[in-house]
């Protein structure tokens, strides 16, 4: 009596006949008889294989413990190798990717290992996938879990950490108190400009009204001798005459009993000395 086998679409069955390998078969409906075919499944799904946590000795004798996790699949076109040319291809990928993690490891420095983990995951996946595809196994990525240095190595870390902490914050403290200190200075050196700007100006205005003022003193100045010029020149000898004796007559009127008198001053009178003596012999005449 035949046996009905459904093998899903992310399936293959690997069916032998008299212990024959006859090929994949799948998906769908593939027909077992008893005794006379076996069969065994394959899941082409992207699997994820756990690896236990385990000690490494780095290149510089640092124990570490890592773990971390494989994700790998069955190729379609090849998964006839996963039954053929191993047993069981899950353990057989666990245990390679255990040694090819010792391997990378002890080829590093501890510090390259705790800041490069990007690094180990593509080293392991590369050299686990170059390995695993001749059992029709494809390595699609390789994630460190967790890395655990030793307690001292730790406990120093720590203390590392701590400083360089300490070192940023004292630095960013720094850069603030260098920042507010130039936008203080920055602040008071625009108020010095607008200052000696405002007193630039303000003297600037100062010298052009003292310019015009001087300017309009000067103008009056000589319109005023322009004007006492032009009267000047209308004045005969005969009026200055007369001014100088509303002067003596002035004079006459105070107290003094002294005068003297420039030469110029016995000239204005000239004309009127003549004016006197030619009035006078007119009258001897008559």
């Amino acid at each position: 009596m035949a046996i009905l086998s459904f093998v899903k679409p992310y399936e293959r069955i690997a069916r032998f006949k008299w212990g024959r390998f006859q090929g994949m078969m799948g998906p769908g409906v593939v027909i077992m008889i008893p005794l006379m075919h076996s069969g065994r499944k394959v899941n082409t799904q992207i699997q994820v294989e756990d690896i236990p946590r385990q000690t490494n000795i780095t290149k510089d004798n640092a124990a570490i413990d890592i773990d971390f996790l494989v994700f790998l699949r069955v190729m379609v076109e090849h998964a006839e190798r996963a039954v053929l040319e191993v047993e069981d291809y899950r353990t057989a990928v666990r245990g390679l990717a255990t040694t090819t993690l010792r391997a990378v490891v002890g080829e590093m420095n501890l510090d390259d290992v705790l800041s490069q983990r990007e690094r180990i995951n593509n080293s392991i996946r590369e050299k686990l996938d170059s390995e695993t595809e001749r059992w029709g196994i494809k390595v699609t990525n390789v994630e460190i879990r967790e890395i655990e240095p030793p307690r001292d190595i730790q406990e120093a870390m720590n203390r590392q950490m701590s400083a360089e902490r300490i070192r940023r914050a004292v630095v960013t403290e720094a850069e603030g108190t260098r920042t507010a200190a130039v936008t203080v200075a920055d602040g008071d050196k625009q108020a010095a400009i607008l200052k000696a700007e405002g007193q630039r100006q303000a003297e600037i205005l100062t010298a052009e009204g003292d310019q015009q003022a001087a300017v309009l003193r000067a103008d009056g100045f000589s319109n005023a001798l322009d004007k006492i010029h032009s009267v000047a020149r209308n004045i005969d000898a005969n009026t200055l005459s007369l001014q100088y004796f509303d002067t003596l007559k002035e004079l006459g009127a105070g107290d003094s009993t002294k005068f003297i008198f420039p030469m110029e001053f016995t000239n204005m009178l000239t004309p009127f000395l003549k004016m006197a003596t030619g009035s006078d012999d007119g009258n001897g005449d008559s």
